[in-house]
């Protein structure tokens, strides 16, 4: 027995510790300061050149002894403290497999391809960038940042130039008078809404209209609001807490079939609240959209990270679509893009990589006047 102990024991022994660079790294100069982060975990650190040295020795899984034998002028409880710390802080990943599975995250955000690093960074480096509630201080900040300074002007204007005086006029019909009653309501009547002003107000917005068949084959979807080649990336989930003949719940919108379709019952206030970074004053609202993007559309067609902005700038079309409709409909529609984004993918039952929340905008019924 004791034989086979020791046997036991110098197996384990040989047992290696294999490294590799995390694959979404990026460092640069804040000031005087070196920083690293990993943009698909968030973390950030601040090392110095040595660091990027040591990353730069395992772009692959290789023995963590290596880097003993590269660097034998530090001593070996040196660099594996280092090693530890990159570790901990995702630089460096460990494994006892040569070749471990690859984690699922990791894959999802390799599929961007030649966004990475650029659109992939900024899109994972401004997740959750909101606290869970508004805290008294920020309403301090707000109002003293008021009372300091005023704010920037809302449009340019060139004094010296030469300029052509434009007609003005009176507009009526039913279009202006849209366009310019659009506001972004803080306060709801009690009063449900209807399932058929909701239906009409999905299918308006994010509905596909029509089919537009192209001569080389297949056929791309038409919207009320433009897209980068037609691919229309955009995806709308509802939370609804007040719609009549719609029950409280998660949904989501299925722009061909035009059909709710249920991922979990139950929704509140407190949570509508929670979702959208502490703005308490949504919380009332009937429902609330939360608008995604499935980026591999985009991605398909144009592999360069530029695109990146084709897709925020389709959201903004659609929410404002949204809004505009929600006027002509006489409701109190409102939008945010301060959310808690992580939170969101979650009860949608996202990724946050693949697809992902980029915008929330939501209606309610007007409150009674006073």
């Amino acid at each position: 027995m004791k034989g086979a102990s020791k046997r036991k024991h110098r197996r384990r022994g040989r047992r290696h510790t294999f490294l590799r660079r995390s694959p979404f790294l990026v460092f640069y100069w804040q000031g005087k300061q070196l920083c690293f982060e990993n943009y698909l975990t968030r973390k950030k650190i601040a090392a110095s050149i040595e660091t990027a040295a040591l990353l730069d020795f395992f772009p692959d899984w290789d023995h963590e002894e290596a880097a003993f034998r590269r660097w034998p002028e530090y001593t070996a409880e040196s660099l594996r403290n280092a090693i530890r710390r990159l570790v901990q802080e995702s630089f460096l990943q460990r494994s006892a497999l040569l070749n471990p599975p690859q984690d699922p995250s990791e894959k999802a955000l390799h599929k961007w391809k030649a966004w990475n690093p650029t659109a992939s960074f900024f899109h994972m480096q401004t997740k959750d960038s909101y606290t869970p509630e508004i805290s008294r201080e920020e309403i301090r900040w707000a109002k003293e940042l008021l009372q300091a300074q005023r704010a920037p002007a809302p449009a340019k204007n060139y004094p010296t130039a030469r300029t052509i005086v434009l007609p003005q006029e009176s507009y009526s019909g039913e279009f202006p008078r849209v366009l310019q009653a659009r506001r972004t309501w803080r306060k709801f009547g009690r009063e449900p809404i209807s399932k058929e002003a909701v239906a009409r107000l999905l299918y308006l917005s994010f509905g596909v209209q029509g089919w537009l068949r192209v001569p080389e084959g297949g056929r791309f979807a038409q919207k009320t609001s433009p897209s980068g080649g037609a691919l229309h990336p955009a995806e709308a989930y509802l939370l609804v807490q007040n719609v009549r003949g719609i029950p409280r719940g998660v949904y989501h919108y299925d722009a061909v079939g035009h059909r709710l379709q249920e991922i979990r019952r139950g929704a509140t206030p407190a949570e509508i609240q929670k979702l959208l970074a502490g703005q308490w004053w949504f919380r009332d609202s009937a429902f609330v959209v939360f608008l995604t993007a499935v980026f591999r559309r985009t991605q398909w067609k144009y592999d360069y990270p530029r695109a990146y902005r084709a897709v925020l700038a389709e959201a903004g079309h659609l929410c404002q679509t949204f809004c505009l409709t929600a006027t002509w409909l006489n409701l109190a529609p409102f939008c945010t893009m301060a959310f808690a984004d992580t939170r969101i993918e979650q009860t949608l039952r996202l990724d946050g990589i693949s697809e992902s929340v980029l915008y929330a905008m939501g209606a309610g019924t007007k409150p009674a006047k006073k």
